[in-house]
Formats: C-alpha cells, structure tokens, sequence
C-alpha cells in the first residue's frame, strides 16, 4: 500500500510524529479545518475556533467523537451544555442536534465514524 491509497493529508504522513496544536492555526474570526484521513468509513478533521465562533446546531447521520486539543469550548448535545477543556472528549451521537462555541481559542479532533 503506498501512500496515496490512505488518502491522507500531505500534512499528516503516516509513521510521522507530529502535535496536533501546531498543524493548525487560528484565524481571527473564523474556523478553520484541515481533513486528517477521509475514508468511506470515517473522516477525522482538526479544527481551529477564534473565541467567540462556532457552528451553529445541526445534526448528523454519523457518530462524532470532539477530542478538545487545545483551549475551551461548549459543545451542545440536545440542548444540555457541556464545557470541555485540553485533554477531555465527548461523543455527540448521530442524529441528535449538537452545536459547538469557542469559549477561548480553541483546537479539536473531530472523528466522523459512519456505520
């Protein structure tokens, strides 16, 4: 299997160590993501928040997993809030209504897994 056939991020090499915080930076005012892997299993995207941005509330046919890799951030699963900092995650379950908010810079790992 070469390389290509993973279909990965030239920023993200297989059997190469990196630190997800420094492979993406923050815009003011905006969010920004970079695609990891995409597959037809899954898809894992690292996303950068300013303070103050998010996404609106909107759901998924897809189980997401929100791994939090840098600052603060509420994520909204079903109305209930959930404040989320460096090194905690939470599933947001497909289908269910959920909404991210930047309550600091913020940096997550999303991974989509489809069934």
């Amino acid at each position: 299997m070469n390389l290509r056939e993973l279909q990965v991020n030239e920023a993200f090499l297989p059997a190469t160590v990196f630190c997800f915080p420094a492979k993406i930076d923050y815009q003011q005012g905006a969010v920004v993501s970079k695609t990891i892997v995409k597959k037809d299993t899954g898809t894992v995207t690292l996303f950068a928040f300013s303070k103050g941005q998010g996404l609106s509330e909107h759901s998924a046919p897809y189980d997401a997993i929100v791994q939090v890799v840098e600052g603060r951030a509420v994520i909204t699963i079903n109305k209930v809030e959930y404040t989320l900092q460096q090194g905690e995650s939470i599933i947001m379950p497909a289908n269910v209504p959920h909404a991210v908010s930047a309550v600091d810079d913020f940096k997550m790992l999303l991974t989509m897994v489809r069934g």
